[in-house]
């Protein structure tokens, strides 16, 4: 007696032995008929595959695949409604009327109205020639004809469906039904396009599995860190591959929401109060810098556009982070903080500003939407009236936001802000420097001396005084460079020193300017914050 190991039939869930046997099956023919050839004509020229290695996936897995035995011996399923005769195997000759007649009883019955059926019923005398198929629906078939027992049925939906979405393993199962079955019948494809994404898998790259213990279920997330969290993290991950999911790179998604969140919550506190029927301003009204960031937004809508037209979710995610976190935050936001809590309430300079708010707002609304879908929902309750028509009772319902526009100053273009920006960036870090060191407090306590030279310079003079409220600092002078004074930054052509300011500091604004308590009336605040206070308010020209 000798034991052999070697390769036996056997269940791949229970794993126990099973004898194959060769028994009577119901078949869809690949050749007769052209089937198979005409889906793969449908392939190749009528559906669009993203990625496009789809294509290629369900072409070779199509190419060799054997005739399709739709039938299966279950006690549950979708019948086969056939009577085929005893002797020759043949179908009944009333085949079509007699399964309209059977589909008619199971709508009126239900399933089990042709398992209940007896022959005599429908056949009368032939009963007896003829044996009911008892057999049922491969499960495939049933999920592959949604596009005739869904779509077709329901008039407010599209036949093709504009989109299939599925995992992988579905080019072997689903999109391969659905598409034999809808040229089976109908002669084309059942869809436009199909999505393919990968699977979902641990912080090591493993598969999920229970007996691996590392499932993370989506409502345990859902519970922890909420919906929107979820949905970020599907839109940050590249769906082309493997999807890697783990608490640590959730708790960076939950951060990444936050930011695009506190995002809203700044836009939404600033244009509280604001009215665009009446509050808006024109475009060629609003101050340069304000006309600039409705510029960013109206060229980053394109984009976005774009990308979700061709289903690329993460590149949205990474232009709208990028967007919150550096033109937004790291820059346009803390600059008109100034502007929003000093000037007049109802000045052209906060008017401004409000007017960029409220356009970024509402574009950045619909974008997140089909992201952030709760949050969006969640801002766009408190979004004010618009300035035309009513506002969609939902977010989903609204339409991309037209009323982004162009700048045209070609004198303060983007080239200029980033110039800009760039200079604010090093004159930050100097500013830390300092901070750290003890020399200066807040920045609002510095003043700044720019040695620069070029055109970086005509920049700068070009921002005049205001160029202390784009630095967020008391005092910004331009001096001409002067490579013995300041500190060295990244940016050839300028060095920057920073100094504690001297002045008093107005108790309203918090700059340090020396006309702070020369006003009898009001002895702790500075000239401009009197005029805002008691005069017709301070004028700003650029920032």
């Amino acid at each position: 007696k000798v034991n052999i190991k070697h390769s036996y039939p056997h269940c791949w869930r229970h794993k126990s032995p099973i004898i194959f046997r060769a028994t009577p099956q119901w078949f869809i023919s690949m050749s007769q008929g052209g089937l198979l050839e005409q889906a793969m004509a449908e392939v190749e020229n009528s559906v669009e595959w993203r990625p496009d290695w789809g294509k290629a996936r369900i072409e070779s897995m199509m190419a060799t695949r054997p005739d399709w035995c739709i039938s299966r011996q279950r006690t549950w399923g979708v019948p086969i409604a056939l009577f085929v005769h005893k002797e020759t195997g043949d179908l009944h000759p009333d085949t079509q009327a007699l399964i309209e007649t059977v589909a008619k009883k199971v709508e009126e019955q239900g399933i089990d109205a042709w398992f209940d059926l007896e022959p005599v019923e429908l056949l009368g005398d032939d009963a007896d020639k003829y044996q009911k198929i008892t057999d049922t629906l491969d499960v495939w078939f049933d999920s592959g004809v949604t596009h005739a027992a869904v779509l077709e049925e329901h008039p407010e939906l599209h036949v093709p469906a504009d989109l299939y979405l599925e995992g992988s393993d579905q080019h072997r199962g689903w999109f391969q039904s659905s598409l034999l079955t809808s040229v089976a019948a109908r002669g084309k494809a059942p869809y436009k396009t199909v999505l393919t994404h990968g699977f979902t898998v641990d912080g090591d790259g493993k598969k999920m599995s229970k007996s691996l213990g590392n499932v993370m279920s989506p409502q345990s997330v859902v519970n922890k860190l909420g919906a929107d969290i979820l949905r970020l993290w599907v839109a940050s991950t590249d769906y082309t591959s493997e999807m890697t999911v783990s608490d640590q790179i959730l708790n960076r998604t939950a951060d990444s929401y936050r930011r695009i969140r506190n995002t809203m919550r700044f836009l939404l506190a600033n244009i509280n109060g604001f009215d665009p029927k009446k509050d808006m301003l024109k475009p060629e009204e609003l101050l340069p810098l304000d006309a600039w960031i409705v510029d960013q937004a109206n060229s980053l809508q394109a984009e976005i556009r774009e990308s979700y037209n061709e289903y690329q979710i993460m590149n949205i995610y990474q232009k709208l982070h990028h967007f919150c976190v550096n033109e937004l935050g790291g820059f346009y936001l803390d600059v008109i903080k100034d502007r929003q809590y000093t000037t007049q309430k109802d000045s052209a300079a906060r008017r401004s500003a409000q007017t960029a708010l409220y356009h970024v707002c509402e574009a950045m609304l619909r974008w997140i939407s089909p992201i952030m879908s709760f949050t969006a929902e969640e801002a766009w309750e408190q979004m004010p009236a618009p300035a035309q028509g009513e506002r969609e009772e939902s977010v989903l319902l609204a339409l991309w936001y037209e009323d982004l526009f162009e700048s045209n100053n070609k004198e303060f273009d983007d080239a200029f802000w980033r110039r800009t920006m760039t200079v604010k960036t090093e004159v930050n870090k100097l500013l830390e420097k300092a901070r750290n060191e003890k020399v200066v407090g807040a920045s609002l306590s510095s003043e700044v001396t720019l040695y620069v030279g070029g055109e970086l310079a005509a920049d700068l003079n070009r921002l005049g005084d205001e160029l202390r409220f784009v630095l967020i600092t008391s005092s910004a002078t331009v001096k001409a460079f002067d490579e013995n004074s300041g500190q060295a930054t990244d940016v050839d052509g300028l060095r920057v020193e920073i100094k504690a300011s001297e002045h008093e500091k107005c108790d309203r604004c918090w700059h340090h300017v020396p006309d702070v308590g020369t006003h009898k009336e009001h002895e702790t605040l500075c000239g401009r914050c009197v005029e805002n206070v008691d005069g017709s308010g301070e004028k700003r020209a650029f920032a």
